[in-house]
């Protein structure tokens, strides 16, 4: 009795033991990060940039305007697609509780009442029959089906939370770039309108003098159309100032409104020493890069779930509840517990290699989702490149547009003196003038221009996307 009893014991060991082993199998490689070959350090920029720190960049120390800062805050709180961005966590993070859950057994109620003659066989008279109880069913994930969908959920999951971060930078640096486009607007409406209101003033004493048949007709024709260009320029600015108010309504979250600004344009401070970094940090920086890769970790887990889907499919049922019995005389001999105990097996055996292509459907899927990867990274390494040259190079063409205003500048004043005396044609002042004019609105262009490549930068290192509390909550 005993050695019975002892081989029972090690029969049901050596079962349980092949199936815990079962169990722990899962069809497919694991995953392994990509290898991708960085650059060891940044073409541009090196001299002035800082290369050897990876923190994270607040948007707050770019661009110092309290009133930007504001703006960011709402967008980040109001912002459609931060909204939907959101919700597509909400989504990912429910469907993958949805998917966890599926190597668990599933239990069901079920009910069931009839009356007649007939269940199943015929009887004299008409009897009541009636189940009611649970139902249960476990699919035995002994190839790891359901466990490697469980990681594609969960990287899907992680990927929307990713998606969520590279939709708020993004949308931190659509912000200031309109902000700093705005400010360009009005910084050269300015210029427009300090400039009409001199030819104005011009005109005045032109029409005068010509009245007074000291200046001929076409010194006063020239003069009119200088008048008419920085006129015609002024709408021009405003359109630009409405547009850009516009779109940063827009991305605010809010129908277009007009946007009060803080100091003007060439009053901002140019955005301090922001840190590069290796170029192999960027990959651990940038949201929309780690996205991309958890894309990876997802086609992975469906590559060794489509080869599970191969193996068969072993299912344990089981039902208990109570329900009425009748006779063999085929009369109600009233309610009994009634229960029951299964197991089934179900799988592919002839499909014409369906099963087959579709693990090389997820295979390829896998390789253009690792190529797609790499492109996303050889492209992020090229906008840190674009925007650390753009800031090299636009701070040199800052110099030279600043020694350009004040030398035209001066040029139209003593232009004007020479013409005033008789020394020089009306020409040669109005050459003066339109180069003037040129200048002072090339110079408010490459202003902008130089705060953009900053937002541009910072975008592209994978700048922060949290408020100023939440750093400071995650630095304590």
């Amino acid at each position: 009795m005993n050695q019975k009893l002892n081989l029972t014991f090690k029969r049901l060991f050596i079962v349980l033991s092949i199936t815990a082993f079962m169990w722990s199998c899962k069809m497919g490689k694991n995953y392994e990060a990509p290898d991708i070959v960085s650059p060891t350090e940044y073409r541009f920029g090196v001299d002035s940039i800082v290369t050897t720190s990876s923190d994270t960049i607040g948007w707050w120390t770019l661009i110092k305007d309290p009133i930007l800062d504001t703006l960011i805050t709402i967008a980040l709180q109001n912002n459609q697609d931060v909204r939907v961005a959101m919700q597509r966590i909400v989504e990912a993070e429910k469907l993958y509780r949805i998917q966890k859950v599926q190597t668990r057994p599933s239990f069901d109620y079920n009910g069931s009442y009839t009356y007649g003659t007939y269940n199943g066989f015929t009887s004299p008279e008409a009897v009541s029959n009636y189940f009611g109880g649970l139902q249960m069913n476990w699919e035995l994930d002994l190839w790891g089906k359901n466990r490697r969908l469980s990681e594609a959920a969960m990287a899907n999951y992680t990927g929307t939370v990713h998606g969520l971060r590279a939709v708020q930078l993004s949308v931190i640096a659509n912000v200031a770039a309109a902000y700093v486009q705005l400010l360009e607007n009005k910084a050269s409406l300015k210029v427009a309108q300090e400039t009409l209101a001199s030819r104005d003033s011009s005109i005045i004493i032109m029409d005068a003098r010509y009245r007074l048949g000291t200046i001929p007709e076409i010194d006063l024709n020239q003069a009119q159309i200088q008048q008419a260009i920085a006129e015609s320029a002024v709408p021009v600015y405003k359109r630009g100032v409405a547009l850009s108010e516009n779109a940063l309504s827009v991305l605010l979250g809010e129908n277009p409104r007009e946007i009060v600004t803080g100091q003007a344009l060439d009053q901002q401070q140019i955005p301090p020493v922001i840190p590069a970094g290796i170029p192999s940090d960027l990959l651990k920086r940038r949201p929309d890069l780690l996205r991309t890769e958890q894309e990876i970790v997802a086609q992975n887990a469906n590559v060794g779930a489509a080869i599970a889907n191969r193996f068969p499919t072993i299912s344990l049922t089981g039902a208990a509840g109570v329900s009425s019995a009748l006779s063999i005389i085929n009369t109600a001999s009233g309610a009994e517990a009634a229960w029951n105990i299964g197991a089934g097996i179900v799988g592919p055996l002839f499909q014409w290699g369906k099963n087959k292509r579709k693990v090389e459907v997820e295979k390829a899927r896998l390789e253009a989702s690792i190529l797609e990867y790499e492109r996303s990274a050889i492209a992020a390494f090229q906008e840190v490149e674009d925007a650390l040259a753009s800031v090299q190079y636009y701070q040199e063409e800052l110099i030279a547009r600043r020694k350009h205003v004040v030398a035209a500048t001066n040029a139209e004043y003593l232009s004007k003196q020479r013409y005033d005396k008789g020394v020089t044609s009306y020409l040669e002042y109005l050459e003066q003038q339109r180069t003037a004019f040129e200048a002072e609105l090339n110079l408010v262009t490459v202003q902008g221009k130089i705060l953009t490549s900053y937002v541009q930068l910072y975008k592209a290192l994978g700048g922060g996307w949290i408020t100023r509390e939440e750093q400071q909550q995650a630095q304590e």
